[in-house]
């Protein structure tokens, strides 16, 4: 059975045998929804790649300590994998943020395209971005992972080109694409952005600006996913001709 997982700000000075205070909210679905006691194993990490493995020294109503029993320092994973995420519609916003933390996205980047429905402005652009933030970090530690996904602030397709043109490979998921995804070579190093477009699809200003920008439009195969879930499908393709999932 899998050990439990939480989070906390940092792990710095960490050792075998040192005690981590685990407060606020963590603590309480700790001790209060997991039910963690006196003696029983447990994880946690600071999602900046250290994650220990101790045991509940003590618990509180809003706090608990752990005695650390093995430190365990995790690389950061490559090659890099960036998602810029159309904005969907409703909650499939939520959905997408955590499929792509859970296949290994190190960056989700939501934009706002041409053909989005959804819009962000002012305080609902605060509140859904923290949603997004949120949702990342919860997803993060359901996959066990040491290193958590940054979730950027709105992208505007300005933002998207600027990204693009740095990368090792920039890909766009398009329908109407000749070239199958399945036909890229696939970096084992540097940094790769994808680039996922709304449900109403791209507009060809959009297409021609990645392009110049140095993107390929691909399509992923005979059938069209929607915008939450064509992320997590690409994703998986990609990481499939990495080290990352074949070593």
């Amino acid at each position: 059975m899998s050990l439990p997982v939480h989070a906390v700000p940092s792990l710095a000075g960490a050792t075998t045998g040192s005690v981590v205070e685990v407060t606020g909210d963590e603590a309480h679905h700790a001790v209060a929804v997991r039910r963690l006691r006196v003696g029983e194993p447990v994880v946690l990490t600071d999602g900046a790649g250290r994650s220990v493995t101790g045991e509940v020294a003590s618990t509180g109503k809003r706090i608990l300590a752990v005695e650390v029993v093995e430190v365990c320092e995790v690389p950061v994973p490559e090659p890099e994998l960036v998602v810029v995420q159309a904005l969907p519609k409703g909650e499939r916003g939520e959905l997408a943020v955590e499929v792509l933390t859970e296949v290994g996205a190190a960056r989700i980047v939501p934009w706002a395209a041409a053909r989005s429905v959804a819009v962000w402005k002012g305080e609902r652009a605060v509140k859904s971005h923290a949603k997004w933030a949120s949702t990342a970090r919860e997803a993060a530690k359901q996959a066990r992972r040491s290193w958590f996904p940054e979730v950027s602030p709105l992208a505007s397709t300005a933002n998207v080109v600027a990204l693009l043109e740095g990368a090792d490979l920039a890909v766009v998921l398009h329908e109407a694409a000749a070239e199958p995804l399945a036909a890229l070579d696939v970096p084992a190093e540097g940094r790769i952005v994808l680039v996922v477009g709304p449900e109403g699809g791209l507009t060809d200003e959009e297409v021609a600006s990645f392009g110049v920008a140095g993107a390929r439009p691909v399509r992923l195969g005979a059938v069209v996913l929607r915008t939450s879930t064509a992320g997590l499908a690409a994703c998986a393709a990609l990481l499939a001709r990495t080290p990352r999932w074949t070593t």
